[in-house]
């Protein structure tokens, strides 16, 4: 068994992530490809998840990448959750996903009144009717127009009373739908396949396996209990997931904690040089949300309910040297925005430091002067 430092997983995850040091802004995509998606509850969250990732890049780079290049796609991914993908890996994610392995959505429609035909009706009508369109269609418009399609008239108050959008969720997980740009605080939707001409058919368990890699690389070294977590499947799935790439995993040791690695990584992390470094991660960030909760070095568990509350948000967070040092919450008044900063324990002169370079970063991203304040 092979045995590892913490600041050397600390240091390795921090690189794949594109924190240190960051992706360039050429580079756009790898913000989102290497940390297997970027949650995008919260839109202006993400945007900041992607700026803190990419040197240069603001949100307007974003909603570019987003309607204008369709390089990036916004959609429901993991946990059933709204994350942001590259446009090329959609294939990936929606094979991996493959809704039709499980008879929960059967069950969630036929308890709105829909048969196995209105069902397939339905999902075949969401693609038709926004290609038809050929524009991003709202809500209530998309509601209207498929029942009209499929003749089915409560299709239209399922679509609309679902504040979650989750009768849409499988036409997401099939690549039939994704978000389009806003209008106001409505949402819209388009169809991906308009943009991605290639769509590269793969096999479920394939899919699935290259997720697995492609998490333990952004946030390995993991547990298939903490891979359930982050994608939303059963334990024993994740067992069964990892048994069957066990030729390429290899179980480690960090301190006496026991999890397991991709062996091809283990060269790099052993190589990785650690380095003094200090971010601050918006709401709901990647970082925060996929790597192992249950691990003291990387967020002691007297906090852990200041990082994450019982209804699920989770918080901005103050990392120093890739461990969950602190968590911060900022406030956009006319002139400028104030970051209040609350640390977990006393912080050095260097931390601060290191804040407050963080905090002029910040400035750039809001386009206004950040002030700090310590409670």
């Amino acid at each position: 068994m092979r045995a590892l430092q913490w600041h050397q997983v600390h240091a390795w995850r921090l690189s794949q992530h594109g924190l240190t040091p960051r992706f360039s802004s050429q580079d756009l995509t790898l913000a989102v490809t290497r940390t297997a998606g970027i949650q995008a509850q919260v839109m202006s969250a993400a945007e900041l998840a992607m700026c803190t990732r990419v040197e240069g890049l603001f949100p307007r780079d974003v909603q570019s990448a987003l309607w204008q290049d369709h390089t990036l796609v916004k959609t429901w991914a993991m946990r059933g959750t709204l994350h942001l993908l590259a446009a090329s890996e959609l294939p990936l994610y929606v094979a991996a996903q493959d809704w039709q392995l499980t008879e929960r959505w059967v069950k969630y429609f036929a308890e709105f009144g829909l048969s196995r035909a209105q069902q397939d009706a339905f999902l075949l009508a969401i693609p038709y009717v926004l290609e038809q369109e050929q524009r991003p269609l709202t809500r209530l418009e998309l509601a209207d127009a498929v029942a009209r399609h499929t003749g089915i008239a409560h299709l239209r108050d399922l679509i609309v009373s679902s504040s979650w959008g989750t009768p849409l969720k499988p036409s997401a997980y099939r690549g039939d739908l994704c978000f389009g740009p806003g209008q106001g605080k409505t949402a819209t939707f388009m169809t991906p396949r308009r943009w991605i001409e290639k769509w590269q058919r793969i096999e479920p368990v394939l899919a699935l396996q290259e997720i697995a890699r492609r998490y333990l690389w952004a946030y390995g070294p993991a547990t298939t209990d903490d891979f359930a977590f982050w994608w939303g499947c059963t334990k024993t799935a994740a067992k069964n997931l990892f048994q069957s790439i066990a030729e390429e995993l290899e179980e480690v040791e960090v301190e006496g904690w026991h999890a397991f690695a991709l062996c091809a990584t283990l060269p790099l992390i052993q190589t990785v040089e650690p380095a003094e470094q200090i971010h601050l991660l918006p709401l709901f960030d990647a970082y925060t949300i996929g790597a192992p909760r249950d691990c003291e070095p990387l967020l002691a568990q007297a906090y852990k309910r200041q990082v994450f509350n019982l209804q699920g948000w989770t918080f901005a967070v103050i990392l120093v040297n890739g461990s969950i040092q602190g968590i911060w919450h900022s406030t956009v008044r006319r002139s400028h925005t104030v970051v209040r900063v609350n640390m977990f324990t006393s912080s050095t002169a260097s931390i601060r430091k290191g804040i407050e370079a963080e905090a002029e970063r910040l400035s750039q991203h809001f386009e206004k002067k950040v002030l700090l304040e310590y409670a």
